[in-house]
């Protein structure tokens, strides 16, 4: 017996890695192809299971008779005594993790509401913060109505790109992603396309927390400079005063420009705040400050510390729903409806610039590339369409919420409605408490998951290229070079998240959201003979849609 735990092939030692997949979910267990990594967790640091020796043999004995003969000889498949028992199958990652497969599902199911939330939580992101200037950049009713139709437009390819890979009727998809599902249809065009697009998606992610960060740790740090030096502010004739401070830090603008905000300051003792606002600026110093923190933690091999905060997405999202839940009720309401023409401080209730919400609420909606791996975990897979409508009906509540409340409270008069900031969050001043704590809070949360976002970007991208996460520090370090570079000089010369987001949004969105789902379905019915033109021309009306939402970006 002992003889039987004895590699066959002496140059397959127990580091090797191989790149194979496994099916472990096979009625016939001569099927099953467990695979080896090598012995070492890159995210989780206490696995439950490490890779043994004794499995790293196994695999080795696995791939000596698969290499024997070709995949479609039945002769020199391996003997019974090779393959391990059902109880004793391991699926082991590619991050290094082995689980044991339980009673042949492979993984922990969860109930629908864990389901819901898990979507949910993933959606929401930072594009939450410029929803109400999209809403004030359509106009108010025909925001409320875009937002509406957006969602469920969104949600119904959200739907096709789940259906996906149950159309594939000659192989098993079982472990499929979306971009397996563009491979299979497109070949390597398909994989190519679907791998740059969801690059765009992460990217523009993490530019976009860049400008944020950097707005955060500025108003932080004014925050904190101003109590400590007992400095006072007052603000200009573009604010209002009371207990409730809304300002408008750019006044007759496209909001293009967003330096620091211009205000009088008194101090009690008579020290000016010249120096200190030299070397603290939002656009010229403090986006250069951030990478003293984040370019090393970039590098780091492992994501593990970072994954452990990603439960403070939740508590972010929920603080801003109180902050502008209390902010309205201390505001009131200030609305009045003009349909096609604007005054001195309300906007028409329609307006040519509504294209500018729907590529932002492309990149608030989207969660189609990782949907399918999502709705594995769902206990019950027959309610997956279910839980995916109730998730974006919260989504959408969600985003409703906060878009209504800030546009209809915001103080009009004396401020115009057009001075809604992109990040809605700059149109309260510096010292304000509570918005201070949201800032620092949100500081915090995005310093965690940025280098989660660039882990991401890495394996996608150097896994492609190189076959490996990790090939060298020179490519990873230069990958991340790149990416932080993006991110200043977007922070420096265009710190407007809100045209960020709607243009990764509407470029990315065109694929993955649009094109692809539509296009795949229409090429699974023709397959089958049951492809109707009623269909065609919907999912045609799709793509157009995708199309034109991309076009109209860079037309306003």
């Amino acid at each position: 017996m002992d003889d039987e735990w004895k590699p066959l092939l002496a140059s397959e030692r127990a580091g090797d890695s191989y790149t194979d997949r496994g099916v472990t979910d096979s009625l016939d267990p001569k099927s099953k192809r467990p695979f080896h990594v090598e012995p070492r967790n890159i995210v989780e640091e206490d696995a439950q299971e490490r890779v043994s020796a004794e499995a790293s043999v196994m695999n080795s004995r696995v791939h000596y008779y698969s290499r024997l003969t070709g995949s479609s000889d039945r002769l020199l498949v391996p003997p019974d005594h090779v393959i391990p028992a059902p109880e004793e199958i391991y699926v082991y990652s590619p991050l290094g993790t082995a689980y044991k497969v339980q009673g042949g599902e492979g993984s922990v199911k969860n109930p629908s509401i864990v389901t819901i939330f898990a979507i949910w939580n993933t959606m929401m992101g930072t594009a939450i913060l410029s929803i109400p200037w999209s809403i004030k950049q359509a106009g108010f009713t025909c925001g409320v109505i875009i937002l509406v139709t957006m969602g469920l437009l969104t949600l119904y390819c959200c739907y096709r790109v789940l259906k996906s890979p149950k159309a594939i009727q000659y192989a098993d998809t079982s472990d499929w992603e979306f971009p397996d599902v563009c491979k299979y249809y497109f070949g390597t065009f398909g994989q190519w396309s679907s791998l740059v697009f969801s690059m765009v998606s992460l990217v523009g992610a993490m530019v976009v927390y860049w400008v944020l960060m950097s707005n955060f740790l500025f108003n932080s740090g004014k925050f904190i400079y101003n109590y400590v030096h007992n400095v006072s502010m007052t603000d200009d004739e573009f604010g209002t005063n009371g207990t409730e401070r809304v300002i408008c830090p750019f006044p007759n603008t496209d909001h293009k420009d967003n330096s620091s905000l211009s205000m009088y300051y008194v101090s009690d003792n008579g020290t000016g705040t010249s120096q200190f606002d030299r070397w603290w600026s939002k656009t010229n110093t403090v986006p250069f400050y951030l990478i003293i923190l984040l370019l090393p933690l970039l590098n780091f091999r492992s994501a593990s510390f970072f994954a452990r905060f990603t439960f403070l997405g939740t508590i972010s999202v929920i603080y801003l729903i109180f902050l502008v839940t209390l902010k309205a009720i201390r505001l009131g309401f200030h609305l009045e409806f003009h349909w096609f023409d604007s005054t001195k401080f309300f906007m028409p209730e329609f307006r040519l610039l509504f294209p500018q919400l729907t590529g932002v609420l492309t990149l608030a909606f989207f969660i189609h590339n990782c949907i399918i791996t999502l709705m594995k975990s769902n206990k019950n897979q027959q309610n997956n369409v279910r839980d995916l409508s109730v998730a974006y009906l919260l989504v959408g509540l969600t985003y409703l919420y906060v878009g209504v409340m800030i546009f209809a409270s915001f103080p009009s008069p004396p401020l115009p409605k057009d001075c809604i900031e992109p990040n809605f969050l700059d149109n309260f001043p510096s010292n304000d408490i509570m918005v201070f704590v949201a800032r620092t809070f949100l500081l915090f949360q995005m310093t965690t998951v940025y280098p989660l976002l660039g882990y991401l970007v890495r394996v996608q991208m150097m896994g492609q290229i190189f076959g490996k996460h990790y090939p060298g520090f020179f490519h990873v370090f230069t990958l991340n070079v790149i990416i932080v570079g993006a991110g200043v000089l977007m922070a420096k010369f265009y710190p407007n998240i809100g045209s960020i987001i709607r243009y990764s949004g509407a470029l990315c969105g065109l694929a993955l959201v649009f094109v692809f789902p539509s296009l795949i379905h229409m090429m699974a019915l023709h397959r089958t003979g049951t492809l109707r033109w009623p269909s065609a021309l919907f999912h045609s009306f799709i793509i157009l849609l995708g199309v034109a939402n991309l076009v109209g970006q860079f037309l306003m």
